[in-house]
């Protein structure tokens, strides 16, 4: 039976089309320290790299 890799689902979204999301690292804290332009990028969410898709679709077989 294939299961769904929890840590995996818990850090990645699908979009409705298909594409892998994944958030930015580093919002958490020592926020200070970081310019407003790349505090306010690291908002919004990213794609995932195309040569990850793959490995971690397959942790999540039921989401896609």
């Amino acid at each position: 039976m294939q299961k769904t890799k929890k840590s995996i689902a818990k850090r990645f979204k699908v979009t409705g089309s298909g594409k892998l999301m994944r958030r930015s690292p580093g919002t958490r804290h020592l926020l200070r320290n970081k310019s407003t332009k790349s505090r306010r990028r690291s908002g919004a969410d990213k794609p995932v790299d195309s040569g990850f898709v793959g490995s971690i679709k397959a942790a999540m077989p039921f989401n896609h």
